[in-house]
């Protein structure tokens, strides 16, 4: 039985906040979106794009923040050390399924310090190879490749790079070795292969697909589940014959761990009302996405789990080493 003064203690108490109050009451300042990655390139684009297009929905601005380094995982420490209250969250893409199988010590554990708001988009890449090539399809080159164990070379952009991450998939699906050398990214890669010194290179759609449309050099595939519109007779990687070597770069929202969900519910649902229809989607469209996709939190955190598995498989199976 409770005494008398406890009874007044509780008469005298604030109410707890209910999930419906705290999420009317959200958001009471700026929201900080941390960008894990250098300004100007095409995760950052979209995080400042998406920035601009919901910050009138939810009557405060949402500001990117770039915080770089160690491979994303500086910012993504810093956005799991932030406090839960819907006022900072994090953008990042592929890089943030590979970064726990490929670094030894991390200040953070993704799987756990940050939880999944939405998906925003998918790109595939593009599989090119010189205009002075003999393959004139993937079954070509991977039968070249067998033919010259790792005498044929590839183009990285470093360890758990997309440009490295959708090579390997295709090495272990085709059973091929090939060398790899490594570039500071795509643009000096596609320098070598115009000019011969490389023999294939999967680049992003944007810049891709110029190229093999000015016949400065041959596209075989492209890495996604389904053709681009903007090459449609260009086949998917499946539909030559390995599906396990479907690729998509893809960009996601996160939150820090005990974000209340009606906090992360809303940003889904202004997420995806500013995607679903308009300008965002048009451009994310015009710089590749091959699929706008704005999926609910359980399915974002469902899609981020699957994919840190398996590149903690592909990583491994490749040989790669922590850092």
């Amino acid at each position: 039985m409770l005494t008398r003064r406890a009874a007044l203690a509780l008469t005298l108490a604030p109410p707890l906040a209910s999930p419906a109050l705290a999420q009317a009451e959200w958001p009471t300042q700026p929201i900080r979106m941390v960008m894990p990655y250098a300004a100007g390139g095409p995760t950052d684009v979209i995080a400042r794009l998406l920035a601009d297009a919901i910050s009138p929905r939810l009557g405060q601005r949402v500001v990117v923040e770039n915080r770089t380094g160690a491979g994303g995982n500086i910012g993504a420490a810093a956005v799991a050390r932030a406090a839960p209250d819907g006022h900072t969250f994090l953008f990042s893409n592929t890089g943030h399924a590979v970064n726990q199988a490929l670094y030894a010590r991390l200040d953070y554990d993704p799987r756990n310090d940050l939880v999944p708001v939405t998906i925003v988009a998918e790109s595939p890449m593009v599989l090119l190879v010189p205009n002075a090539a003999p393959d004139r399809s993937l079954a070509d080159f991977v039968a070249r490749a067998r033919a010259q164990p790792e005498g044929l070379s590839y183009a990285s952009s470093g360890t758990g790079g997309a440009l490295q991450l959708v090579t390997l998939l295709l090495l272990q699906a085709a059973g091929i070795k090939m060398t790899e050398i490594s570039y500071r990214g795509s643009a000096p890669a596609l320098q070598d292969l115009l000019a011969g010194r490389l023999d294939m290179l999967y680049d992003a759609g944007p810049s891709a697909f110029p190229v093999a449309q000015s016949g400065q050099a041959r596209a075989l595939v492209v890495s996604g589940p389904a053709r681009s519109p903007v090459m449609p007779n260009l086949p998917t990687v499946a539909e030559a014959g390995f599906p396990a070597a479907t690729f998509s770069v893809w960009q996601v929202v996160l939150a820090p761990a005990r974000t209340p969900m009606p906090i992360l519910e809303r940003m889904y649902r202004e997420i995806a009302a500013v995607l679903a229809d308009g300008p965002l989607r048009a451009r994310l469209i015009e710089m590749g996405a091959e699929r706008v996709v704005a999926n609910s939190v359980p399915e974002a955190t469902r899609y981020v789990a699957e994919e840190m598995t398996r590149w903690g498989n592909v990583l491994r199976a490749a040989g790669v080493q922590q850092q």
